[in-house]
């Protein structure tokens, strides 16, 4: 089981760090994107022979086609590697484990041909279809993002998506997932024979939440799609999830296996998000109960 870990960054470099060494086994390789905005030099102590820094970074812009590319940089690096990985995981450089790189690895070996993206069909509680059908643009054009906001407080910078989807219906979820090669094929595949739809998600608000949503949902993929492995605290109800704090981790600790249940679906999570280098005390506490429920586990298999 050969897992790519994608990795979108732009702070916290001792998180990111951390969380490598955490992850890391023999059949893993990290590939990240550090934000074009920032100092690679802030990012100069993660090393490692499976440890690689996309040449080619974008400047990327929160609810921005920007977040999309970088991600799509990303995956054709690690598909166009020597290396057959059989899972690609997309994270976040401020998300942490919360179980072993070797847990995880067999976590996705069980499970086997399934692919871990929150997926539900657009319009829905939260995800309403003015997101997909209003016209916004990119951080690149700043004239014509400022003319066409104001256009859109009077409802005069919307599109019809079906001019562009054809049959296909929108869908929407979370930007973090975890796939396998077949459906990451599929979905470089799908970009590449069609230019017209993609060209219409540049100019869509948070394009990193429903561009290649939608193109999995209308797949043959769909059945085969779970909820995604990452836990995320929304209960504040503003633009990001809460930071992880002590209440946070207090929960990991007394579930052996950390479970989510919400419109996404139910099952467990592998990955938190997000931390700060301002409290890496939170993380030795992480390490620690991984740890612990690592020693369980295998006085558990001694017992039987």
């Amino acid at each position: 089981m050969r897992i790519a870990y994608l990795i979108l960054a732009h702070n916290n470099p001792c998180v990111l760090e951390r969380a490598i060494r955490r992850l890391s086994t023999e059949d893993c390789v990290f590939f990240i994107h550090i934000d074009r905005k920032s100092n690679l030099a802030a990012f100069s102590r993660i090393r490692g022979e499976n440890v690689h820094f996309n040449e080619e970074r974008v400047p990327v812009y929160w609810g921005d086609f920007s977040q999309v590319q970088a991600i799509l940089l990303l995956l054709r690096t690690a598909l166009e590697n020597l290396q057959h990985f059989d899972y690609f995981v997309l994270m976040s450089g401020c998300d942490y484990p919360l179980r072993s790189g070797d847990y995880i690895r067999q976590f996705l070996a069980a499970n086997r041909g399934l692919e871990f993206m929150n997926l539900v069909k657009v319009p829905s509680p939260g995800k309403p279809l003015s997101r997909i059908t209003t016209l916004r643009y990119p951080c690149s054009k700043p004239v014509l993002q400022l003319v066409v906001r104001a256009l859109a407080k009077f409802g005069f910078a919307r599109r019809d998506h079906r001019n562009y989807f054809g049959a296909m219906e929108p869908y929407s979820g979370s930007t973090w997932w975890a796939l396998t090669r077949d459906a990451c094929q599929y979905l470089m595949e799908f970009i590449d024979r069609n230019q017209r739809m993609c060209k219409f998600f540049e100019n869509v608000f948070a394009a990193d939440e429903a561009f290649l949503q939608t193109i999995l949902g209308n797949s043959p993929f769909m059945p085969r799609i779970r909820r995604n492995l990452l836990f995320e605290d929304w209960s504040t109800q503003g633009a990001h999830p809460a930071t992880i704090d002590g209440e946070h981790v207090a929960l990991f600790e007394v579930q052996n296996e950390v479970r989510v249940s919400d419109v996404y679906g139910e099952g467990e999570v592998l990955f938190a998000r997000k931390f700060s280098d301002s409290d890496l005390d939170l993380l030795k506490r992480i390490d620690n109960m991984i740890e612990q429920k690592e020693r369980r586990a295998r006085r558990a298999e001694c017992i039987t």
